[in-house]
């Protein structure tokens, strides 16, 4: 029987806030605005899951995967997903050596702490499961041999909503493995006026790279203290019957709504409802779990892992709308 992870004291959740702040503060140092982005990035960082995001051309997303990378002196790689676009290309391969007369191993951009994969449903379904390995058990597999992948590990995956031509849609499974998925919106005015002031000041030629401040083995260490959270079994089965709502709606929503969902949600959604809820309460200095922490992060839990039928497209019905139902038909703790 595996020992029960002791609480956090005072002096461990201070380190915790000293090092999220840094990160915290190094993005918003070179990002303007974004905050719910960069909220999730550290979600998913702290909780060692993914991020899938869906947003329009130039919203700074490869900006703000860069500086995190680059302010926790991690690895940084930006994949941008074609047609044509091949399993190895990711993953990496074996290349003939005419001087040794042997096959040497190139691992591909996948080995690295943190991957953009930048519109990947314009990558073809096979090279779309080709991520499964490694997002799922960190590790890839060349020629039979296995090759694991450094920690943390955060795989940041971008949709365009609009442009739909030549692209591929996610399998269910595929998206079902990303533990978040944030909707990016437009900056507002004063935020795209502050962008454009930084251009003019110069502020982005300038500085290119973020400095670390923080590493990789501070923000391993700060993981360990998530899984140590305090989250009250009332709140899982919160969690647990939100995702339940989802898999049964004719026996919790109005009919009008129930009819719209063709499948619910799968236990991974609870496991990411636990794991995200103490990585948020870690981000708002707390040791505990509250429900206000799981009901905030139901629509970036649920909106991809919803699958809706074809009256909910034909009335452009989004899954956020589903998603404030479930949360309206389970009594909150």
């Amino acid at each position: 029987m595996t020992a029960a992870r002791s609480p956090l004291d005072q002096s461990e959740m201070a380190e915790a806030q000293r090092i999220v702040s840094l990160v915290g503060t190094a993005f918003s140092g070179k990002v303007v605005g974004q905050h719910r982005l960069r909220e999730s990035m550290l979600i998913g960082l702290l909780a060692g899951g993914h991020l899938l995001v869906e947003s329009v051309p130039g919203l700074a997303k490869t900006t703000a995967a860069r500086v995190i990378a680059e302010s926790i002196d991690g690895g940084f790689r930006r994949i941008q997903c074609t047609p044509d676009l091949l399993p190895s290309d990711i993953l990496g391969t074996q290349i003939y050596e005419a001087a040794t007369n042997s096959f040497v191993t190139q691992l591909g951009p996948v080995h690295t702490n943190i991957v953009l994969l930048d519109e990947i449903n314009r990558s073809s379904a096979k090279t779309q499961s080709a991520m499964l390995e490694a997002m799922e058990e960190r590790q890839t597999t060349i020629a039979g041999v296995e090759y694991p992948i450094p920690e943390p590990f955060l795989v940041i995956a971008t949709q365009n909503p609009v442009d739909q031509e030549g692209t591929y849609p996610l399998s269910e499974a595929q998206t079902d493995r990303f533990m978040l998925k944030e909707v990016v919106d437009y900056p507002s005015i004063e935020d795209e006026v502050e962008v454009i002031s930084r251009m003019d000041a110069g502020l982005y030629e300038r500085a290119h790279h973020t400095d670390p401040v923080v590493d990789v083995n501070d923000i391993r260490r700060v993981q360990g203290l998530v899984r140590s959270v305090h989250m009250d079994r009332a709140l899982i089965e919160y969690a647990s019957r939100l995702v339940s709502v989802t898999r049964e709606p004719e026996r919790h929503l109005p009919t009008s709504t129930a009819r719209l969902i063709e499948y619910g949600a799968s236990p991974r959604a609870t496991i990411a409802f636990c794991r995200t809820a103490r990585a948020l309460a870690i981000l708002r200095g707390r040791t505990h779990v509250l429900p206000d922490d799981v009901a905030q992060l139901a629509h970036r839990v649920l909106r991809h892992r919803l699958i809706l039928g074809f009256e909910a497209a034909s009335a452009r019905i989004t899954p956020d709308v589903v998603v404030d139902a479930v949360l309206q038909a389970v009594r909150v703790p």
